[in-house]
């Protein structure tokens, strides 16, 4: 079910383990590239009506306009199953609180007297945030989305979800659903390359937006690499991966259910397993044949995920080895089921998330611990963030200095001018006093 990789007995260098050593998805968004640049250029000469053109080849749907009907929304609402309103509701609340105390607050320094550095963070105007709706439906995903936009206090926002056959073209209606609980009215039936592109230039129907969230597949992680600089991205997101270290003292019926629990997102899912107990590893395997067994989604995601070369069992010497692999392998959610859970994962370095102990699992990070699903994959962990309130926010600095304050510092900053044999630099100093500047008789 599950290949292994024994990394007992191997010498790690002093810079840390071989990444490559390690399991990966293959995700070549450069190949993907070329795809979609023809799409993206469609829609930026042609916009809504590329737009459903694309939704009738690539969704087999036929519709006339591409933004949602606020009717649909309040339908969708209203439709609603009271249990999933409930749950959505909570997730809402959980991730308000949680979002709400990551606000940062502008900051003045004063340099000298009479000089000052102000720090503002001003919210991006406007964002599109994708939501996608393929294999499976994501409204914890517009939750994700639009919470920390909010919180951030951005004023205007857009959400795109794929068009869905069964249901008139529209996106699926719980998405509908949670973006009216959200209070969210600009929503878009458009998916894959051609909504980021939508947000990247803007149609008929749909204002450009300055910043692109979201998780998406191959194609919208490819746009997003293409269309970046006239947008900022939060992330090109890859196929979902867990990693879990373990030792002994785990579970194996907990780190099997967890395995499975992202394998069923994607084919091309990682789970991998880092243990220093080879009986644990034998135990998740025997639990794997059987849990699997009983799993919807087994031969179409499930199977090909836990079999294919991004999933495996990685045994190694002990604690310290087995931190020095989930390091190295910077996992989108990292589980830490070890004896002292929280002390372990406190030396973790990379990680987009961390879930620690026998009763956090990530599918509760996935919707209602508070914390934010839209995480960094494929080793950005050990670079980039997840999504949060930052990520919709800009700092700028505001300089204020009087005219004394700038001269006390003038001779340095003419000086460091003629260093860089930038003269004019230190004459637009030079030309608020009583200094000769070029040009002057």
């Amino acid at each position: 079910m599950i290949s292994r990789i024994d990394l007992r007995g191997a010498a790690f260098p002093e810079g840390g383990i071989d990444r490559d050593l390690l399991p990966r998805a293959e995700f070549d968004v450069e190949a993907a590239l070329e795809k979609v640049r023809p799409i993206c250029d469609d829609v930026r000469h042609h916009g809504t009506a590329a737009l459903i053109d694309y939704a009738r080849r690539f969704d087999g749907v036929t519709i006339e306009r591409v933004r949602v009907d606020r009717e649909a929304l309040t339908r969708a609402l209203e439709e609603l199953d009271p249990a999933v309103r409930a749950a959505l509701e909570e997730s809402i609340r959980r991730a308000r609180l949680v979002h709400r105390e990551q606000r940062r607050a502008d900051h003045s320094t004063q340099v000298v007297p009479g000089g000052t550095v102000t720090e503002r963070w001003v919210p991006v105007e406007r964002v599109g945030l994708y939501v996608p709706g393929g294999r499976a439906v994501y409204p914890s995903s517009v939750v994700m989305n639009v919470v920390p936009a909010q919180e951030a206090g951005v004023g205007s926002m857009a959400v795109s979800s794929p068009p869905q056959r069964d249901f008139d073209g529209l996106p699926h209606p719980t998405i509908l659903a949670a973006c009216a609980l959200l209070g969210v009215d600009e929503v878009y039936a458009a998916g894959g390359a051609q909504a980021v592109a939508m947000f990247a230039y803007g149609t008929e129907e749909c204002r450009p937006v300055s910043l692109v969230t979201g998780p998406g597949n191959i194609y919208v992680a490819a746009a997003k690499r293409l269309l970046k600089g006239r947008i900022g991205i939060d992330a090109e997101a890859g196929p979902t991966e867990i990693a879990i270290l373990a030792d002994a003292t785990a579970d194996p019926v907990h780190v099997a259910a967890d395995l499975i629990s992202q394998a069923e997102h994607d084919p091309l899912a990682a789970s991998v397993l880092v243990t220093d107990s080879e009986e644990l590893a034998a135990a998740v395997e025997k639990q794997l044949d059987a849990q699997v067994a009983a799993t919807k989604h087994v031969e179409d995601r499930i199977r090909p995920a836990l079999t294919g070369r991004q999933s495996g069992i990685v045994l190694v010497d002990g604690l310290d080895q087995g931190l020095a692999v989930v390091n190295a392998y910077a996992a989108e959610h990292l589980e830490i089921q070890t004896r002292d859970a929280a002390a372990v994962a406190a030396r973790v370095r990379n990680a987009g998330a961390i879930f620690v102990g026998p009763y956090a699992p990530v599918s509760l990070g996935d919707y209602a611990a508070g914390s934010n699903h839209v995480l960094p994959t494929g080793g950005c962990a050990c670079h980039s963030s997840g999504l949060s309130v930052q990520s919709f926010l800009r700092g700028i600095h505001v300089v204020d200095y009087t005219r004394e304050a700038l001269a006390e510092v003038a001779g340095h900053v003419v000086t460091l001018a003629e260093a860089e044999d930038l003269p004019a630099h230190g004459a637009a100093v030079k030309a608020r006093f009583d200094w000769k500047v070029p040009g002057d008789k």
